[in-house]
């Protein structure tokens, strides 16, 4: 029997709050920030699980690494069956020191079908400028495995994919700008009230009344110059600045994912007088095989004819009724009473949203 269904996923109802927070939660230094690296590499040991035939680039770097310890071999006469090319990736923290070591994740780029047990050979890994900042290389550590082989085969995790813990070496400075003089701060979330607070914060701080010395230059960037008596002592100043107190503030907003029935919602959303009424629809599709089978001597043959069947089932609309001032925790719970799924609050709250009583920013993802 085939059965086709509506199907309902997970609700989540996340009251989110803004209170006292760091400073460092809520900005970051200005040319304090960590840099992607990128290499190419093999991965060498496996037991014939690495790439085929199909994939060519990969005896092509292996004849080009022997060559270079002086081994002469064709790349089209190589059929090795434990070796892997892949991609691998690293991030460089800011003011990275050579001799820092970084985990990096290696995965696969061929038709390799499990990385488990392999070695990353020196790789060198380029930033965005083409500089080598760092050389990778070490045992690869997967997390999976693949048991069996052909149709009778299972796979645990994904083994394409291995990390090297501590597997690359920084042999270049960070690119990272140490701050000097003025001190801009970057927020993460860009917000008027919360620059303006920040300023205010620091200003309360450090400042005089009659010289402050932070100014919030736009909604994400906001300017302090150290005061006298952090003057040569930069990494102090900053230290000292990340510790301090802003109460942050962000636009309501609700945030929905269809796909997973996950629904997202901050305590300051508000809704106007508003009633809702609101109806379900179910819609269910049965398929049955079912045999015909001929009268003996008719001559005719035996067959599987479905048998489909179509249930429509329609509840009563159910109603609701939000007074003035109402939060987001009172939708909640009116919702809930009357058996409304997560998809019944999807569509709720993207109606109230088009009637404009809904107060916030309805963000789908």
């Amino acid at each position: 029997m085939r059965h086709i269904a509506i199907w309902l996923t997970l609700t989540v109802f996340t009251a989110v709050s803004h209170g006292e927070n760091r400073l460092k939660d809520l900005a970051g230094v200005e040319g304090v920030r960590d840099n992607q690296l990128i290499g190419y590499g093999l991965i060498v040991g496996l037991a014939g699980t690495g790439d085929k035939q199909q994939t060519i680039f990969s005896p092509q770097s292996l004849a080009n690494m022997l060559e270079r310890m002086g081994v002469t071999v064709s790349g089209a006469s190589i059929l090795v069956k434990n070796t892997a090319a892949v991609m691998v990736t690293a991030t460089l923290p800011p003011y990275a020191q050579p001799g820092t070591h970084l985990d990096v994740t290696a995965a696969a780029m061929g038709d390799a079908t499990n990385l488990r047990g392999g070695v990353l050979v020196l790789t060198p890994l380029r930033a965005a400028d083409g500089q080598v900042y760092a050389v990778a290389q070490g045992p690869l550590a997967t997390g999976g495995f693949v048991a069996g082989r052909g149709s009778n085969s299972q796979t645990v995790n994904h083994p394409t994919v291995g990390r090297v813990p501590a597997g690359a070496i920084v042999e270049r400075t960070a690119p990272s700008v140490a701050p000097k003089g003025v001190v801009h701060l970057q927020l993460r979330y860009a917000d008027f009230t919360t620059a303006a607070r920040i300023a205010s914060a620091v200003n309360t701080k450090y400042a005089s009344a009659d010289a402050p010395l932070a100014r919030a230059e736009n909604a994400a960037l906001v300017s302090v110059q150290p005061p006298p008596a952090f003057a040569g002592r930069m990494v102090e100043f900053i230290a000292d600045l990340e510790n301090l107190t802003v109460e942050a503030d962000q636009p309501a907003r609700v945030v929905v994912n269809e796909r997973t029935g996950t629904i997202v919602m901050g305590r300051d959303v508000r809704i106007a007088p508003v009633a809702i009424l609101h109806g379900n629809l179910t819609v269910e599709v049965q398929t049955e095989a079912v045999v015909s089978q001929p009268p003996p001597g008719s001559g005719g043959t035996t067959a599987v004819v479905p048998k489909v069947s179509v249930d429509a089932k329609e509840e009563a609309a159910r109603n609701l009724v939000l007074k003035h001032g109402a939060t987001v925790e009172e939708l909640v719970r009116a919702l809930a009473s009357i058996g409304s799924t997560p998809r019944d609050v999807i569509a709720i709250l993207q109606n109230l949203r088009a009637a404009g009583a809904l107060d916030a920013v309805l963000e789908v993802i």
